[in-house]
């Protein structure tokens, strides 16, 4: 069974984070940086939020608010939908696909241990369905 400690161990355990007072502005820098589609907000070590492209894109650009002076916490989505380290891969997809979100945040308890998009469960939805394509071509050519 495929769980998403398996993407969180691939991706190192990287969450990328911002403080609820940093500003629209340097939210999108942070992800146009890594090249990454969400940062979780924290309060003191703890998840205040979430705040993705979609929520840049809604509640700054689209309502013509200035990002230097818009506050994260004015725009993001503050309830976080998150997984476990032990949850089955096709649960979380199926969460995203039925709540119409991209990224979900592991946690252990409190502790943030991770993230897991889309595009990764995508990816090693990819790598398994290669790796069985492969296995039935030997197969079917060495019997």
């Amino acid at each position: 069974m495929d769980t998403v400690s398996k993407i969180v161990e691939k991706n190192g355990g990287t969450v990328h984070r911002i403080e609820p007072t940093a500003s629209a502005l340097e939210a999108a820098q942070r992800m146009n940086a890594v090249k990454i589609g969400s940062l979780v907000v924290l309060r003191e070590g703890c998840l205040a939020g979430i705040v993705t492209e979609r929520d840049l894109l809604t509640r700054v650009v689209a309502m013509q608010r200035d990002p230097a002076s818009t506050r994260v916490e004015e725009i993001m989505t503050r309830d976080v939908l998150t997984c476990t380290p032990d949850t089955r891969m096709s649960e979380a997809r199926q969460t995203m696909r039925e709540q119409r979100v991209r990224h979900l945040p592991v946690c252990e308890g409190e502790r943030i241990v991770g993230m897991v998009s889309i595009g990764d469960l995508n990816a090693h939805t990819t790598e398994v369905l290669n790796g069985l394509v492969d296995s039935l071509e030997a197969y079917i050519q060495h019997g």
